[in-house]
């Protein structure tokens, strides 16, 4: 639980000590119980999640977005993913160009990495799938 409910920690203890008490025989009911009790706390809370963000849009705030975990969002967690897959894909492609072509083959090959690194981060991409979806769409 991110944020601890006390109401929901005493219900745990007192189920845990029924255990105790009862024995293994009502355990699953016990925990059945428990889940119930888990699942209104956890609607309850959604449904009160829900109305703030309603209340919000209504006031004319934008509705949190929900935030990038490297599925095609931006922000940090997509440059830092596409650092860390270009440095990892640097190792080979540093190999094969020193076997093939030596220094210069080096060179290149990390003019290559450094030159798609720039690009990403410039936003050139994202720019231009937002321009060509405005055209998809008829927006201009």
């Amino acid at each position: 639980m991110a944020t601890h409910d006390p109401e929901l920690r005493k219900e745990l203890d007192a189920t845990l000590q029924t255990r105790k008490e009862l024995g293994p025989e009502y355990e699953s009911e016990l925990v059945e119980s428990f889940l119930e009790k888990l699942d209104t706390t956890v609607d309850q809370r959604v449904r009160r999640q829900f109305a703030e963000q309603q209340m919000q849009v209504a006031r004319g705030a934008q509705p949190p977005r929900p935030r990038a975990s490297g599925g095609g969002g931006s922000g940090y967690a997509e440059r830092f993913g596409f650092a860390t897959v270009s440095l990892v894909l640097a190792i080979p492609l540093s190999a094969i160009g020193a076997a093939h072509a030596d220094l210069v083959g080096l060179l290149v090959s990390w003019a290559g990495i450094v030159g798609v690194n720039a690009v990403h981060a410039s936003g050139f991409f994202k720019r231009s799938r937002q321009d060509h979806k405005q055209d998809e769409d008829g927006w201009e």
